[in-house]
């Protein structure tokens, strides 16, 4: 018999480091995902806005900005989550940056 240390591939999970923290937006960070759906398509999400924002707008906004359809969905954990059509992680930052919502340094990019 020969021993050998082989991983097997597991399933790639984004918000695992959002599981491991209890809070929404712990640490302050907006995390920018983008998970894969079927084929080609892809959904951006938004997790980690302070709760006082109106994210209603924050998604018109976005939505008019980049020309692709969106929703905001509420969640137990995670608390409220915005999600756009398409990988829109680069754009999201610079508009969030640019109408100064979040600094730079609190924004993670997760994703492939």
């Amino acid at each position: 018999m020969v021993d050998t240390d082989v991983e097997i591939p597991s399933a790639f999970d984004p918000f695992a480091e959002t599981k491991e923290s209890l809070a929404p937006g712990a640490k302050g960070y907006v995390h920018l995902r983008v998970q894969q759906r079927n084929g080609k398509k892809c959904v951006t999400t938004v997790q980690g806005l302070r709760e006082d924002f109106s994210y209603l707008k924050i998604l018109k906004d976005l939505k008019k900005e980049f020309c692709c359809n969106g929703t905001v969905v509420n969640d137990k954990e995670l608390g409220k989550v915005i999600q756009l059509q398409g990988d829109q992680r680069k754009k999201v930052m610079n508009f969030l940056v640019k109408a100064k919502l979040v600094d730079k340094d609190h924004i993670k990019m997760h994703g492939f």
